[in-house]
């Protein structure tokens, strides 16, 4: 299993080398900077089934402080006023960093089923929902990046499951990529939360399929140099109704 800090050295490194794809392709830098940087957080995020205290603490003191910043503009349509949102950020800040730890540390096993492929599609679906932004490629591009970060910690423990020096796997191969672990119950209920997630994604936005296809193609072609990166030209102002157009000319 690899240590802590390799993760987080790793989904960093990551996150940059996504962060520049992305503004490469001609995105919003805006959008391609918080992809980035959720997907080096995400790196981490199957850690929080750890037995160690110290990784725990941090990533749920991260999550605590992040989720909140992400859902402001919607805690403020909720709570119909600016002071209103920081409250209701505040609280959602106490039940992650407190409620929702103890509840981590009870129900789950290290390498239990955080630590699997499904798991990672999970993370990638609530960050879909969960990013308040009226564009479909916007969330998009945050779900992937979560993604990306979740897969390379998972790949990175399998990695180190190889026994280099004696050419042979170690006890925890095979615990970290996987579809379902020995507990069935764990297992099913992953995937019965994986596929509501996935249901409520395709009804929020029934296209999204379509719009993650012409997203990631759109990537791809300009990393290839394929295509060029689409220009961003200004809005044109049409003319007011009562103004004559540019081009009239007055009559005496």
């Amino acid at each position: 299993m690899a240590a802590f800090h390799q993760h987080v050295a790793v989904s960093a490194v990551l996150g940059t080398g996504y962060t520049a794809a992305l503004m490469t392709a001609g995105f919003e830098w805006s959008h391609s900077v918080l992809a980035g940087g959720l997907c080096a957080i995400a790196g981490m995020l199957p850690d929080l089934d750890s037995d160690s205290g110290k990784p725990v603490k941090e990533l749920f003191g991260l999550a605590a402080a992040v989720v909140p910043m992400l859902e402001l503009h919607r805690l403020e349509r909720l709570a119909e006023s600016p002071e209103g949102g920081i409250a209701l950020a505040a609280l959602l800040y106490i039940v992650i960093r407190f409620g929702l730890s103890a509840l981590f540390k009870r129900i789950t096993i290290h390498r239990g089923m955080f630590h699997s492929l499904p798991a990672a599609c999970i993370a990638a679906l609530l960050a879909f929902l969960a990013h308040d932004c009226p564009e479909v490629d916007g969330r998009l591009l945050m779900a992937a990046g979560v993604f990306l970060g979740y897969l390379s910690h998972l790949v990175l423990d399998e990695i180190s499951s190889v026994d280099l020096s004696g050419l042979r796997l170690k006890s925890s191969a095979g615990s970290a990529v996987k579809l379902y672990s020995a507990n069935w119950a764990a297992s099913i209920f992953t995937w019965l939360l994986l596929f509501t997630l996935g249901f409520a994604v395709v009804q929020h936005e029934p296209d999204v399929i379509d719009h993650a296809r012409m997203t990631g193609q759109r990537v791809v072609d300009v990393l290839r140099g394929k295509t060029s990166v689409p220009e961003r030209r200004p809005i044109p102002v049409l003319p007011s109704p009562t103004e004559p157009h540019s081009g009239s000319t007055e009559t005496s």
